[in-house]
């Protein structure tokens, strides 16, 4: 049987749209925002498709239309499950190819996540350019399925493990697009350590249970000769604010504490040490910001992967990384308090941080869209 012909978007005298589709979490949705403002100032229109999820982390999103699709992910092994999924599934697709017969995106770049699934394989279904952004080190679930067929496929790390064997010589490493704010570090000089050490710690989507709890406890336990020169800025669970809030006064820490930081890049400018998870977006806006950090990786994470991400910084000597197993407050206040000894290497490790980085992705990634569509498009 031919293969479909390709499908015609519109044409080159039109304005160029891109359907970003990611899913509901600011790991995919901030570098999804990265590219979508990159490809906004070269004249390109763009549409957002995530899930309900989404709206959290979207409120700044460039886009002049957003579509929420229907997406579920399921356990193997829970058929009622795997049934209703299907079901959901197969409606954002609908759903999905409905909007790009009126929209006729130019592409639909997926950046995983369960809401991009739906977006691609409609995309797919309707021989529109397409292309995959996989943040994380490991090859995400939603990728794996779809990697082989779109038009290309972009990275962020050097090695990207669980690809299948026929993405070999086809993955183009971009880096993880960070938001200009976030890019604008770069330039920046590391903040000189007089007295005051500024610590900054970050919570996330998932798994911001034992940073509420843990960490506050930790810094706790510090020698009072460090605790009166910190001033810690904590993101963390609403349910935890006012426990953290009570052990910092009782430790004479001084702290300000909220459940989310909308001048996330103003707080990282100033912080001298990071406390976090081990998220793609997390290592990323790391390295391009220069910070030394300890990361504690998700534990739950899919196939390890924020172990995986937190190894570049690791191994660049950027990064302090603790186990969840080996999490104790006793030895989060040893690790601690080795980086704040050791203060006169903390510069040594944020150059560390920034000879990892890759500042430019969002550009480089928006150049990988424009080619695909030159190539495919003819």
């Amino acid at each position: 049987m031919a293969e479909k012909p390709r499908r015609k978007s519109s044409s080159f005298a039109d304005k160029p749209l891109a359907v970003v589709a990611a899913g509901g979490t600011g790991g995919h949705l901030f570098p999804a925002e990265a590219l979508a403002r990159e490809l906004s100032a070269r004249g390109w229109e763009i549409v957002l498709a995530s899930d309900a999820r989404g709206a959290a982390y979207a409120e700044n999103f460039p886009a002049k239309e957003r579509l929420s699709l229907e997406a579920a992910t399921f356990k193997k092994g829970d058929p009622i499950g795997m049934v209703k999924a299907g079901f959901r599934i197969a409606t954002g697709i609908l759903q999905a190819r409905k909007a790009f017969k009126r929209l006729k995106p130019w592409a639909v770049i997926g950046f995983g996540g369960y809401p991009s699934y739906p977006a691609l394989m409609a995309a797919l279904s309707r021989k529109d350019v397409t292309l995959i952004h996989e943040q994380n080190s490991v090859l995400g679930r939603s990728n794996r399925q779809l990697a082989a067929k779109v038009d290309a496929m972009a990275c962020a790390f050097p090695v990207l493990r669980m690809a299948p064997p026929e993405l070999e010589g086809r993955v183009q490493v971009v880096g993880n697009p960070v938001r200009p704010d976030i890019r604008a570090l770069y330039d920046q000089p590391y903040p000189s350590v007089d007295k005051t050490v500024r610590i900054l710690i970050t919570g996330g989507s998932q798994g911001a249970k034992i940073l509420s709890e843990m960490v506050p406890r930790a810094l706790a336990l510090l020698p009072v000769s460090i605790r009166i020169h910190l001033h810690v800025e904590q993101q963390t669970r609403a349910e935890n604010v006012a426990e953290a809030e009570a052990t910092y006064k009782a430790a004479d820490i001084e702290a300000e504490i909220a459940p989310f930081f909308t001048d996330m890049a103003a707080r990282l400018a100033r912080a001298h040490i990071v406390i976090g998870r081990a998220g793609a977006s997390t290592c990323c806006e790391l390295a391009v910001a220069g910070r030394p950090s300890l990361l504690i990786p998700l534990k739950i994470a899919m196939d390890d992967h924020q172990t995986w991400n937190a190894e570049v910084l690791k191994e660049a000597k950027a990064a302090v990384v603790v186990r969840e197993d080996d999490c104790t407050p006793e030895k989060l206040a040893e690790e601690i308090r080795t980086l704040i000894e050791g203060a006169q290497l903390l510069p040594v490790r944020a150059a560390a941080a920034k000879s990892v980085a890759r500042p430019d992705a969002a550009r480089l990634l928006a150049d990988l869209v424009e080619r695909t569509v030159a190539r495919v498009k003819g």
